[in-house]
């Protein structure tokens, strides 16, 4: 039986809008590159943050951070999520200042924002570096394991349904008639009524073959993790700064080991899918580490990596329908910080596609606000 709808791509945004589309009754055949979650799903941070995201991507958060709390007996595994709490610190009045006006936003009143300072900081948060202003308490954010991610959901997506099939790279997509044929390097030719491309860094290539170009920059982030270590680090700590070196996050797992990011991206391969940890970039980090939270300063790090992430230029995702093909969506774009929205974006596309309108508002994301070509010029390209 052909299938309601193709995904194009395994990633976390992939497997979810497939398990909530066939939850909604529809067929759906998902494909992927490579293996699921095998790039910037599954080699991120981890973290399950809104404090700090852009305030008009809130609902989608919110909608994202109910299905975590709800996930083992959604898709029947555990992604290790732990509801610690996250912490944004800042080292400047000005910084400080941001963090005041973006707790007082309306659209951020059910993060339960609170900011520490001075001697009330310090008892709460007694390592953190002698240089830090002012702390941003999140409560009810918190991280999970990305390793687990996308593996999980595929896994409960194909148990209820889902042709899934991994190792198939897509070469173009073609708009046929009231449908799609979608073309591999095998020479296989897919064919659905809808489409929805959720892949990636490589999202653009794609949409691009429609008369979309999105205007986006492909890096890698810098992740390591340190020895196991007393238990002593409870929430997510990122830094606020305009100064991009200066911004390192890290989280502490129960086992002890503490794992880090930031400061430093590099220029992946996408054809090689490769994206190479940067020696530069350890000394940089322990560096911000040391001034963070200096207790980490002499921490051993026995593991380095990287991933490979689509910034899109404007840093918002690329969510929604085509602004130029009948039946195709996106889903993708969601430059370093779309983990903690997978749940949510699945969910909201699986509504969109299934029922033609989401109650998630998600027109700040629409692919339009980058169209510089006419309909005509588009269907050309898609095969037309």
């Amino acid at each position: 039986m052909s299938p309601d709808i193709i995904i194009i791509g395994g990633g976390i945004m992939g497997t979810a809008s497939a398990f909530f589309l066939n939850q909604r009754g529809q067929r759906v055949l998902l494909l992927e590159r490579g293996l699921v979650g095998q790039h910037a799903s599954g080699t991120n941070f981890g973290n399950v943050r809104r404090q700090g995201r852009y305030l008009p991507q809130l609902a989608l958060a919110n909608r994202s951070r109910a299905l975590w709390g709800r996930l083992p007996e959604l898709i029947g595994d555990d992604l290790e999520f732990l509801p610690t709490g996250h912490i944004r610190v800042c080292y400047r009045p000005e910084e400080l200042q941001g963090l005041q006006d973006y707790a007082n936003a309306p659209e951020a009143r059910e993060l339960g924002l609170r900011i520490y300072q001075g001697t009330g900081m310090r008892r709460r948060y007694p390592w953190l570096g002698p240089e830090v202003l002012a702390a941003s308490h999140a409560p009810f954010d918190g991280h999970a394991n990305p390793r687990l991610a996308a593996p999980a959901f595929a896994r409960a997506a194909r148990r209820n349904g889902v042709d899934l099939r991994e190792n198939v790279e897509i070469t173009r997509i073609d708009k046929v008639g009231s449908g799609f044929e979608v073309h591999s390097t095998a020479g296989e030719v897919f064919t659905a009524p809808q489409v929805l491309v959720t892949a990636g860094a490589w999202g653009g290539k794609l949409s691009s073959q429609f008369g979309e170009p999105v205007p986006m920059l492909t890096r890698g982030p810098q992740m390591a993790v340190t020895e196991p270590l007393p238990y002593v680090f409870k929430e997510v700590v990122g830094v606020s700064s305009k100064v991009n070196d200066e911004v390192i996050y890290f989280r502490q797992i129960p086992r002890g080991n503490v794992i880090f990011g930031g400061c430093y991206r590099t220029l992946p391969d996408l054809d090689s899918l490769r994206s190479a940890a940067a020696p530069q970039a350890l000394p940089l980090q322990m560096e911000r580490l040391r001034r963070l939270a200096p207790a980490l300063a002499r921490a051993h790090v026995i593991r380095t990596w990287s991933g490979v992430e689509g910034y899109v230029e404007d840093d918002r995702p690329i969510m929604g329908r085509s602004s130029q093909v009948e039946g195709l969506f996106y889903a993708f774009g969601f430059s370093g910080h779309g983990f903690q929205l997978g749940p949510g974006v699945g969910d909201v596309m699986a509504e969109l596609i299934a029922t033609g309108a989401t109650g998630t508002p998600i027109e700040p994301f629409d692919i339009g606000r980058f169209q510089t070509v006419s309909v005509g010029r588009a269907s050309e390209a898609a095969g037309q």
